[in-house]
């Protein structure tokens, strides 16, 4: 007589199993390690003012910056990404691989024509960087900017609907990030102390709280500005994220992704709510030095 468990029950004795296979002299738990991902969210070196948050500039260039930048990438490159991702145009990866080539060859900073997007960028003063020391071949272009943020929109139906309290509450978010990193560049602030500011969980919890909880409050019932920058928002994050689990292979045991630090604290969402990932912080891969 055949024995049949009906689905819920087969589940159960399944979740309740330990995965072991017993070999001659002891009996061994197959576990699958979790993929580990170096997320660094950074200010953009460049400043091309394109963010909400405007924000001072901060001297890439100078002998200091550039000293803290080896540093900072030998205890990464010591780390050992297997892949690296930027906040790249994915459809722009030609373009990227050409530049990146040019780096490897040690031609790329001979162009004394570089605009300071090129010559200063946290992508090619970084994530190149790193990628050439770990003798990667390739660097990951995953940024998805066909999206519409709507920031003007948002603002006018807050305005209009009379919404003090969450217009006080955003452009209080807002200012408190500008304020707090002007003073830390005009206290003399280093590039690893800024770079690690920008990768607190506060600062993390805090661009979601904006992005995805006050935004979306804008408005009247049928004011939907708010929530469509929100799903925007989400939707390019989450386009990223779905690259970079694309991209990686099963033999890639860590990873790393330098993108804006608004993006990464979307994308430290996703990795958290997947169980086959873990995140590695900048901090201890520094302090691992």
């Amino acid at each position: 007589m055949k024995i049949r468990l009906s689905p819920i029950l087969l589940l159960s004795i399944l979740i309740g199993c330990k995965q072991e296979y017993k070999t001659e002299n002891t009996t061994v738990t197959n576990i699958d390690p979790k993929k580990e991902i170096l997320l660094i969210g950074t200010f953009h070196y460049n400043n091309p003012g394109a963010d909400v948050a405007k924000t001072k500039s901060f001297d890439i260039l100078s002998e200091k910056s550039q000293l803290e930048l080896e540093g900072i990438s030998s205890s990464i490159i010591k780390y050992n990404p297997t892949k690296v991702f930027v906040e790249w145009p994915f459809k722009e990866q030609s373009k990227l691989d050409s530049l990146y080539a040019l780096y490897k060859e040690n031609n790329y900073f001979t162009n004394e024509s570089l605009s300071d997007f090129y010559l200063k960028n946290e992508i090619f003063q970084l994530a190149f960087r790193v990628a050439k020391g770990n003798n990667l071949d390739k660097v990951y272009a995953i940024d998805y900017p066909e999206t519409k943020f709507p920031y003007q929109e948002v603002m006018h139906d807050i305005e209009s609907t009379n919404q003090l309290e969450l217009k006080e509450r955003i452009e209080k978010t807002i200012a408190q990030f500008t304020t707090e990193f002007d003073n830390m560049i005009e206290s003399g602030a280093s590039l690893k102390e800024l770079t690690f500011a920008m990768n607190t969980k506060q600062m993390r919890d805090a661009s979601n709280d904006l992005h995805i909880n006050m935004f979306s409050l804008a408005g009247s019932t049928n004011d939907f500005n708010g929530v469509y920058l929100t799903s925007e928002w989400y939707k390019r994050n989450l386009y990223m994220w779905s690259l970079i689990q694309k991209y990686t292979s099963v033999s890639d045991e860590r990873v790393m992704v330098l993108a804006g630090s608004s993006h990464t604290a979307m994308i430290d969402l996703f990795v958290k709510e997947n169980r086959d990932w873990k995140i590695k912080e900048l901090k201890e891969i520094i302090n691992e030095k």
